[in-house]
């Protein structure tokens, strides 16, 4: 049975794994600190189911770093600093998201982005793409004092639109990004195309539906 969708107003998404593909760029960053100390390279594919952790898992990955170690932060600021430098060089949106935002934009229905992304990341990036000039709220990781799973990047996006939370549905890669969703009161979506994590296995995580590409929340929604 498909869930009951009456009453939604707005759409929220999340941004890496969700709108943008950006584990090329967040793979090459660490990558890069591999070659830099003698160590081989690593393919693609061995970063990008831990894209969503962003310099944890990427740190994790590369260096077999994990945040109790020592030296963690001052890597941390160095792979942030790579990772800045070339935020751009081949981050994409999803295929279909672009026609996806426009057809929610042309049916009146507002939609916005909620990522655990830094603003000094998330403004770049959100600015290089036109199609993000109609998102109607931008919230970043440090918008808020929280950052997801709690409710409160959710319920600030939904603050920014002049919404009910109940009227959102929040769609994501990542279980936290449900958690959060489910905690704000909204209805949420899992998107089972993003990084999803390791081992993930989204049909536990309890979200209202699912959906194997961008375009299916039309389908959800019962847009044409």
């Amino acid at each position: 049975m498909a869930p009951p969708w009456a009453g939604l107003q707005a759409v929220l998404f999340d941004l890496d794994g969700t709108l943008v593909d950006s584990a090329p760029d967040l793979g090459a960053a660490a990558d890069e600190m591999r070659l830099d100390r003698g160590l081989p390279s690593l393919p693609l594919a061995a970063y990008r189911a831990y894209a969503g952790s962003g310099a944890r898992g990427m740190l994790k990955v590369a260096l077999e770093v994990t945040p109790d170690h020592a030296d963690f932060e001052a890597l941390r600021e160095e792979y942030l600093a790579r990772y800045e430098a070339r935020l751009l060089a081949a981050t994409r949106p999803f295929e279909g998201v672009e026609e996806l935002v426009a057809r929610l934009t042309h049916h009146g229905v507002p939609w916005g982005v909620v990522t655990n992304k830094a603003a000094r990341f998330t403004v770049p990036l959100t600015r290089s793409m036109a199609f993000f000039a109609h998102a109607r709220a931008v919230v970043c990781g440090d918008t808020t004092p929280h950052t997801k799973p709690h409710p409160a990047p959710l319920l600030e996006a939904a603050r920014q639109m002049g919404l009910p939370p109940a009227g959102c549905v929040y769609v994501g890669d990542d279980h936290r990004d449900v958690l959060a969703g489910r905690a704000a009161g909204m209805r949420t979506v899992a998107a089972g195309y993003g990084y999803l994590g390791p081992g993930a296995v989204v049909s536990a995580w309890g979200a209202d539906a699912e959906i194997s590409s961008p375009l299916q929340v039309l389908k959800l929604l019962e847009l044409p």
